[in-house]
C-alpha cells in the first residue's frame, strides 16, 4: 500500500514538472476584449505557436467554442457541429499552417458577448484525420463589449481656414472590423480631393481616416462640412463642423487712391516747374535782345520833355541878324563826319528847321501826355 502510495506521488510530481513544458510548447496569443458594433461584424486577431515544425493546414483543425463548454462550438470546419444561431456567421481569416487562427464574426447579435476560446486538434497524417493532439487554449479567451450604436467619428482641422488657401480636415474612426472597412464621405469635394488611409492601431482595433483638402472660397464662411461614417451592417454616423474662413489681407483700396494721387500731384509738380523754367527763359531773352526796350523808350522821351516848363517857345526875335548873312553857296563843302548835335553848324534852313521841329515838338507832347 505504501509503494502504491508513493509511486502515485512520484507520478502527481512528474506530472506537475512535465505539464508546463508541454504548456509552454502550445500557446495562443488572442486579445481579451474587443469592441463589437451590433448588426456589424469583427475580426478576432489569434495566432499560435507550437514545437513541431511546418505543419500542413490539412493536418491541423481550428476550433473556437464558448469557454464554459468546449462542446459548444461557434466555428468548427465541420458546420453541423457549430451553434445554430452562429453557423453561417463565423469563419476563420487565416492559414492554420501559417499560426493564424483569427476568427470573423459577421451580423453581431446582441448576445454575442463571449468569452469564446480557441482549441486546435493535429490529424496523424493528411488521409488520416484521427486526432493525435488536442489543445484548448482556456486563458487565452476574448471577450466582447457589445455596441448599439456606432461611434462619432473624429475631425482634426485647423480652428480658422485662410482664403484661397489649402485647408485640409481629417476624418477618422476607430473599429474591429478591418475586413469590412467602414465608408467614410464628405458633404462636399470631389475624390480627387480625398485621401483614404487604413491601419491598425493595435489590440485588434482600426482607424480608418479620409483627408480632405479644400480651397475656402469668402462665400464658404460659417458654411458646414460634414463626415459620414457608414458600417458594416449599415449603420452610420457623422460630425460635422464649421468652417470660419479669414479674408485674405487686401490693401488694394489703400494703395491704388494713393498712387492715383501721388502721380497726379507729381505729373502737376512737373508741369509747373516746366512752366516756370520756360516763362523765365523768354524774359532772359527779351532782355537780352537789340534795342532799348519799350519801358526804357517812354521814360526817355518822358525825361528828354517833361524838363520844358510848360507853355515856352523858341523865340527867334532875340537871334542875330547876320545869322544867315553868308549865303548857302558861300558855305564850304566839308568832309561828311558825325559830330555831336552842338558842334554840328547850323544850316541855312536853320529857322525852317526851327520851325518843323516845334511842330514836331508839339506833336510829341501830344503823343506823349496822350500815351500817359
Amino acid at each position: 500500500m505504501d509503494k502504491e502510495r508513493q509511486m502515485m506521488i512520484f507520478c502527481m510530481f512528474l506530472a506537475a514538472i512535465i505539464s508546463p513544458v508541454f504548456t509552454e510548447d502550445w500557446r495562443a496569443d488572442v486579445v481579451k476584449e474587443l469592441d463589437a458594433l451590433v448588426t456589424s461584424c469583427i475580426v478576432v486577431p489569434c495566432s499560435f505557436t507550437h514545437p513541431k515544425e511546418n505543419l500542413p493546414t490539412s493536418r491541423l483543425r481550428g476550433i473556437w467554442h464558448r469557454s464554459t463548454d468546449k462542446d459548444q462550438r461557434i466555428y468548427y470546419e465541420d458546420s453541423t457541429q457549430v451553434l445554430e444561431n452562429f453557423r453561417g456567421r463565423t469563419k476563420l481569416l487565416g492559414h492554420l499552417g501559417q499560426n493564424n487562427c483569427s476568427l470573423e464574426i459577421t451580423n453581431i447579435k446582441d448576445h454575442d458577448n463571449g468569452p469564446f476560446c480557441f482549441r486546435i486538434e493535429l490529424a496523424r497524417t493528411e488521409t488520416d484525420t484521427s486526432t493525435v493532439d488536442k489543445f484548448s487554449f482556456v486563458e487565452s479567451c476574448v471577450t466582447f463589449t457589445m455596441l448599439p450604436d456606432p461611434p462619432n467619428p473624429t475631425l482634426i482641422h485647423q480652428k480658422t481656414a485662410i482664403q484661397d488657401r489649402p485647408y485640409t480636415i481629417t476624418c477618422s474612426v476607430r473599429h474591429t472590423c478591418p475586413s469590412h472597412v467602414p465608408k467614410l464621405t464628405w458633404s462636399r469635394g470631389t475624390a480627387d480631393e480625398v485621401i483614404e488611409v487604413h491601419k491598425e492601431t493595435g489590440f485588434g482595433y482600426w482607424e480608418a481616416q479620409s483627408i480632405l483638402t479644400i480651397i475656402p472660397e469668402e462665400k464658404d464662411d460659417h458654411s458646414d462640412v460634414t463626415c459620414t461614417a457608414q458600417f458594416n451592417g449599415q449603420k452610420t454616423s457623422s460630425k460635422t463642423l464649421t468652417l470660419y474662413v479669414k479674408r485674405t489681407e487686401n490693401y488694394n483700396h489703400i494703395i491704388i487712391p494713393t498712387v492715383a494721387v501721388i502721380g497726379t500731384a507729381v505729373i502737376f509738380a512737373v508741369f509747373c516747374i516746366f512752366m516756370v523754367k520756360r516763362y523765365k527763359l523768354s524774359r532772359r531773352i527779351r532782355s537780352d535782345g537789340p534795342g532799348p526796350s519799350r519801358s526804357d523808350q517812354r521814360r526817355s522821351i518822358w525825361s528828354r520833355f517833361s524838363r520844358r516848363p510848360k507853355g515856352d517857345t523858341v523865340d527867334l526875335g532875340h537871334m542875330p541878324k547876320n545869322l544867315n548873312s553868308k549865303s548857302c553857296a558861300d558855305q564850304k563843302p566839308s568832309k561828311a563826319r558825325f559830330p555831336s548835335p552842338k558842334s554840328q553848324p547850323k544850316s541855312c534852313n536853320y529857322q525852317e528847321d526851327l520851325n518843323d521841329g516845334d511842330d514836331y515838338m508839339n506833336t510829341a507832347d501830344l503823343n506823349i501826355y496822350g500815351n500817359i
